[in-house]
């Protein structure tokens, strides 16, 4: 310690060490990331055996929910990595190989921004996805309809439990698909939103600089 540097009184160092508390958190993420990387394989393996059996349609879903699972993954990476650099403590990568390139610049707005691309990245491939499976809406009944599950009973207890594999359905709706997408315009307001926030406030002290 400097002769000019003031003691660190008890209460704030109290304080300042309660950030580790989120390192709880983080290792939590981590586990996660281990539940998305099973997740991953268990796909994959569904893909790779039942490729002969499966149409285009049915294989650009499997792949796309590939995609969807690698970048969620890639998002908590950010959090994880990111977060715990600038909330907890520095991880001292600065001569490693492998460091990030957006690790050395990292701040809480830089993390905001990339997160919300992270998640608007995330929402086009749901939607993407629905775009698909939207093309088999036409003459489908809905499978919550009141109609359809009456229908669907009817027959089973006529027919026996066999016959619902017979039954055609879609999960999704028109108005799902449209509120979907209206989701997703609002990510992408709100990524603006931020990044021109961040830039506005990124000015603000240069400004005031000037004056």
């Amino acid at each position: 310690m400097s002769a000019t540097q003031k003691p660190i009184s008890p209460l704030s160092s109290l304080i300042f060490a309660s950030r580790w508390l989120q390192l709880p958190l983080y290792l939590g993420l981590i586990l996660a990331q281990c539940v998305y990387v099973f997740l991953f394989g268990k796909e994959l393996w569904h893909l790779l055996h039942k490729a002969h059996t499966m149409g285009e349609q049915e294989i650009m879903l499997l792949v796309l929910g590939l995609i969807d699972v690698v970048m969620i993954s890639n998002l908590l990476v950010m959090v994880i990595v990111g977060g715990y650099e600038t909330f907890v403590s520095r991880l001292r990568l600065e001569n490693h190989p492998d460091q990030p390139e957006w690790l050395s610049h990292v701040n809480a707005s830089v993390l905001k921004v990339k997160l919300a691309l992270s998640i608007i990245g995330i929402s086009s491939i749901h939607l993407l996805k629905t775009f698909i499976g939207a093309g088999n809406l036409d003459g489908l009944p809905s499978c919550y309809s009141p109609e359809y599950i009456t229908a669907v009973h009817s027959a089973m207890a006529q027919f026996g439990p066999a016959i619902e594999a017979s039954f055609k359905c879609s999960a999704m709706t028109s108005s799902g698909v449209m509120w979907q997408t209206i989701i997703h315009g609002a990510f992408i307001l709100s990524a603006i939103g931020i990044a021109y926030t961040d830039k506005l406030m990124a000015h603000t002290p240069s400004k005031a600089l000037a004056h």
